[in-house]
């Protein structure tokens, strides 16, 4: 079927469906026709239909926050929530100069339990996500749906053509400013600090956008909002993670970071498929045994051991789309003065590069964090995780 047929079957589709809705004139419908280019593959009309409908039952549902608030019959724990939602905009509006808008002014109560599910696919022998390119957001390293059955099925055929994949609910997304993102029913009851680190990550997506580099938007959210998060916590009175939570979180990261490394030398070797399937195998056994044995002991571990269970080239692909450049953010935020608007400037600069020049400057920018991290570093022996030895910890240095 050639694209025109498509594009007018396209809209034939849409305008039955949204014609359901009364309100939705030709605005909105050209704005969802927009919208499904950023959730999926934009390549059936069945695509485009589960993608707009999904989108508009989340719009059809949404309810002013001040009015639920100020409803006496409302749930106490949802109005207390809302509160902070409110306190949060507030804050990412005033003190992180983020374009809050109408974002999040409102709620959504989901069907299920999660607003979608994104695919991630990345080739047996290669850490590069599979990219999917759609007209207006450009190319991106995930595809979502609405529907976990049609991402399921989508996911068995990538797997079928020898694709590493993994498929995982995703409680909130961002619609990048295309429409007003209200609250969901899949993350509002998270934990104040949870919630706040969340809406800043997705409302820096509003800020700054570069197409086709998922790396760097992801990276460039994430870390607005851990640089946002330690003062937001001291001016609402939440103490800060405790010390053994941090430290697991940078013993699995090590470990992550490790099997990537392996997994990289593993696949740019001359080594037959066979002999680098094998390694592959046991290179991600031994990450598991290794996360089994520096995890013994602790309390909440469930979400890391699930992540490092299902660990293959998809999930490591994941992770370093939004860790692997968080420091050469932060670093640059340092350069800005600590100034979010002159910080805003210089990573619009930066993504106005070509990607090459973008890419060799954020390498640059993280070696000068890494390097000031280690200058920071007490000069006492310590020990850390380790894929290279059969106790999985690292020789004192």
């Amino acid at each position: 079927m050639d694209d025109s047929l498509k594009n007018i079957l396209l809209k034939d589709t849409l305008n039955t469906k949204l014609a359901r809705f009364p309100g939705f004139g030709r605005p909105w419908r050209a704005a969802l026709l927009l919208l499904c280019t950023f959730l999926g593959g934009c390549e059936t009309v069945h695509f485009y239909s589960q993608a707009a409908s999904g989108q508009l039952k989340i719009l059809a549902g949404r309810e002013p926050i001040d009015r639920l608030v100020a409803d006496e019959h409302t749930d106490a724990k949802l109005r207390r929530q809302l509160h902070w939602v409110q306190a949060i905009r507030a804050y990412a509006g005033a003190e992180l100069h983020l374009p809050v808008g109408r974002a999040y002014s409102e709620f959504t109560q989901l069907e299920g339990e999660y607003a979608l599910w994104n695919l991630i696919a990345a080739p047996e022998f290669s850490l590069s996500p599979k990219r999917w390119c759609y007209p207006i957001a450009g190319c991106a390293s995930y595809r979502g749906y609405f529907d976990k059955a049609d991402a399921e099925v989508h996911a068995g055929r990538l797997r079928a053509e020898g694709y590493d994949v993994y498929l995982g609910p995703v409680p909130a997304y961002s619609t990048l400013g295309w429409f007003d993102d209200p609250v969901l029913s899949s993350f509002v009851n998270w934990q104040p600090d949870r919630l706040a680190s969340l809406l800043f990550h997705e409302l820096a997506h509003r800020r700054v956008y570069i197409s086709g580099d998922t790396q760097f938007n992801e990276s460039f959210a994430t870390a607005v909002s851990r640089i946002a998060l330690p003062d937001w916590r001291r001016r609402q009175g939440i103490p800060a993670p405790k010390v053994e939570s941090v430290a697991q979180a940078q013993r699995v990261n090590s470990l992550m970071v490790s099997a990537r490394k392996q997994l990289q030398q593993i696949y740019g070797s001359p080594l037959s498929d066979a002999e680098k399937r094998e390694k592959k195998a046991r290179t991600l056994q031994q990450l598991r045994h290794c996360y089994r044995e520096v995890s013994k002991g602790w309390e909440q571990d469930e979400q890391f051991t699930k992540l490092v269970e299902k660990t293959n080239n998809a999930t490591l692909a994941l992770v370093s789309e939004y860790q692997s450049q968080v420091p050469a953010f932060a670093q640059l935020y340092r350069d800005s003065g600590s100034d979010w608007e002159a910080f805003y400037t210089a990573v619009e600069q930066l993504g106005a590069l070509p990607k090459d020049r973008r890419k060799a400057r954020l390498d640059a920018l993280g070696k000068r964090a890494q390097s000031a991290g280690a200058g920071q570093t007490s000069s006492k022996n310590v020990t850390g995780p380790s894929l290279q030895s059969d106790t999985c910890m690292s020789a004192a240095n």
